[in-house]
Formats: C-alpha cells, structure tokens, sequence
C-alpha cells in the first residue's frame, strides 16, 4: 500500500500470512522494478529498468541491493522465503491453541482493557428479543473500532440462554484457497480466556468431505474474520463456550465463469454434511457469520476516491441492500446471481460464508438490525451490517 507518510513515500510491502515479519519501503523510484519480479524476466530486464530509471549505466550495487532485501525479507518466491513458510506453517501446526494475532492492535491484549472497551461498544444496546426462535447473526469483520455500532446491534441480540450451544462461526478466509474450507482442532484464545473447539465436529465434516476440508489450515493463524467473533462470544458468555470455526475460500471460480459453487463436487459434499449436521443438531447449534460486504475505492483497485453515505456509495449502498433482501429471504440463487453480476464488482468479501449459511441452514430468515458504511482509510469504504436470523 502507498506509505501515508509524506517524509517518507514510496510502497509500503508486507505479508499478509505473516510467513515474514518484515516491513518494507520501496522509495518511488524502484517501484517499477517490482514489476520485473515476475518468475518471467531476467536480471538483464530489471538491470535495463535500472538504467532507464537512474540515466547510469552502473546499476550493479542498487540492484543486488534490491535483490537482497527482498530476498531476505521474506518477499521473493525463493529458499528464504520457503524456510520462512515451512517454519510458520509448522509451527501453527504443533501449536496447542490457536493464539489471539490480533490482540494489541485491534483490540486491548488485555484482559481488564479488553473488557472495558467491548463494554464500552456495547452501551446503548437494544434488549434482546423474547423467544428462543432465534438461530443466528451476521456481524462485521471489520476493525471493532470501525464497526462497533453493528457488531452491537448483531450481538445484543444473543440470550443468556444460548450459552450451551455450539456457536457454528462462518468466517471469509481471505488468504485462503478457493472452494476450501479451512478447519481448526485448536482453541480460540481470547483476552477472556480459550473459547474451546467442538473437536468432534471438526472431525465429522473433515471425514465427510475430506476433498473440501484443508485440516489445521494456516490462514487460522492470520484471519481475523473468526477472531473477532470469538472475542465477542468470549465476553458475553465468558468460560466454557464452544465454537466450530470454518473459514470459507472464496468461490471465485463460480463468480468468474459462471455456474453455482456446489457444481464443485467437493463444494457440494460439505455443503450436504454441513447441512446434515445443523438438520440433527438443530437449536443446540447457533450460527455466527463473520462477513464484510463492498469494498469500494483506490485501496481496493477502483478509480473513485469513495467517501461512506455520499456519491457513488449511495448507489453502492442501494445494490447492498437488495443483496441482503435476498439472503433474508433464504434466496441463495437469487443472492449468487447478484454476486455474479459484473463478476462481482462490489467486492463483498463475506460471499462465501454468506451462500454457505443459505445453502446448509435454508430455513433461516433474517432481520436487518443495522447497515453502515465506513471509510476505512480517506480514499477506501468498507460496508457491513448486523442481521440476525430466526
């Protein structure tokens, strides 16, 4: 991403997996040669960059600078970088609990902070509903502070009462593989201690649709979109909850080329021992989906400089908003059709979570608590919202 920083510009690198702790600056003037990091061109092709950048033809010591610190950094697809990645991939892999990653940046690492901040979200909180016909929420996975009010709206709606259930949390896995669904063993630690992993479960759906399932899948260690749920949960019921994570790969190839994602037969068999498993286990179940929805403006690619509520968001807001009409109408056709169009132009991360919930739980109806726009950044709008489901 471009650095902020007016004193220091340049491309801000990092790596998402965290495979690499590093984090780079690339001046300006280099940013081009990145572009000669590409498997395809040659050392001749970036030193011919070089030379067209500086007007010298002496580039030797600035290119192996450049190459080294990539290098070691962790950045290019090489010896470092595999080592990098074999040591991280093992080490979540022995890993007896899945550790709060993002604890102490997005939210307080501890305890008593922790606490005071959730609390302090969730002031003003409408009571919940009578009634225990209620199955389950949408809620973001958005920054908390940047989503507070419709995280709020989505979780006050939870009753004491559901504090037995095993809360089936669906989340976006954003790095992970398409039409994968990643599954954990490991607790969920939290500032309020471990929310603990119905194992049992996990296993279930990994031996049912073993060709969908990637076990003790890495993206866990990284992803937020089931962190922060737990967070949540952990603070409301406190000890003893249980979760099922599931982080659902993107079904980009269907948004692409068209067809329905369970026209994946992999897709469609843990779509069927999802299912089969909410059938029988019925309200001792509550669901939880962890979804952002458009994501609009330059951070994402797009031209326009988005600002939440005005201009082109207003329209963006309006498209949402039928997309939500159809998944509070258990539509999963009518939703995925959406989703296709313009392969998907609005970029709603939380697609797959979203149809997975549809397709395996289609008696649920949802209610619209909340929807809000937020600009993550002065050019970048992200948009979310509470629903709960009944």
């Amino acid at each position: 991403m471009p650095s902020s920083d007016p004193e220091h510009p340049g491309l801000l690198v990092r790596d998402p997996y965290r495979f690499s702790d590093s984090m780079l600056l690339i001046p300006p003037q280099l940013v081009s040669c990145l572009a000669c990091f590409d498997g395809q061109q040659t050392a001749l092709d970036l030193r011919a960059t070089l030379v067209r950048i500086t007007g010298q033809i002496q580039v030797g010591e600035i290119e192996k600078n450049l190459f080294d610190t990539l290098s070691e950094a962790g950045f290019l697809e090489d010896e470092k970088f595999e080592q990098l990645r074999a040591a991280r991939v093992s080490e979540f892999a022995v890993a007896p609990k899945r550790e709060a990653s993002h604890a102490g940046s997005a939210y307080p690492e501890d305890e008593e902070e922790a606490r005071k901040t959730i609390s302090g979200f969730m002031q003003g909180a409408a009571a919940a509903a009578d009634g225990d016909s209620q199955i389950g929420i949408a809620a973001p996975h958005v920054s908390p502070f940047g989503g507070w009010e419709s995280y709020r709206d989505a979780y006050s709606t939870l009753l004491p009462s559901y504090q037995d259930r095993t809360f089936v949390i669906l989340g976006t896995s954003h790095y992970g593989e398409p039409d994968k669904f990643g599954l954990t063993r490991k607790p969920y630690v939290t500032p309020f201690g471990d929310a603990v992993t119905d194992v049992a479960l996990v296993d279930e759906l990994a031996s049912a649709a073993p060709g969908a399932v990637r076990m003790e899948d890495y993206c866990h260690a990284v992803e937020h979109s089931i962190e922060f749920q737990a967070l949540f949960l952990k603070y409301l019921y406190g000890p003893n909850i249980r979760v099922l994570p599931i982080l659902c790969g993107s079904f980009a190839r269907s948004i692409l080329h068209g067809g329905k994602p369970e026209d994946n037969p992999d897709v469609e068999r843990f779509f069927g021992a999802l299912g089969n498993l909410a059938a029988r286990e019925g309200n001792r179940l509550f669901w939880v989906l962890g979804i952002d929805m458009a994501h609009m403006g330059r951070r994402y690619g797009d031209q326009l400089t988005a600002r939440a509520d005005a201009g082109e968001m207003q329209a963006v807001a309006e498209r949402d908003r039928i997309r939500i009409e159809r998944m509070n109408e258990a539509d999963p056709q009518g939703f995925w059709s959406l989703v296709q169009e313009n392969h998907d132009d609005l970029k709603w991360c939380g697609s797959s979570p979203i149809y997975t919930f549809l397709k395996t739980v289609p008696q649920a109806r949802g209610t619209l608590r909340r929807y809000q726009q937020w600009n993550i950044d002065e050019q970048s709008v992200v948009s979310f919202a509470a629903i709960s489901f009944r």
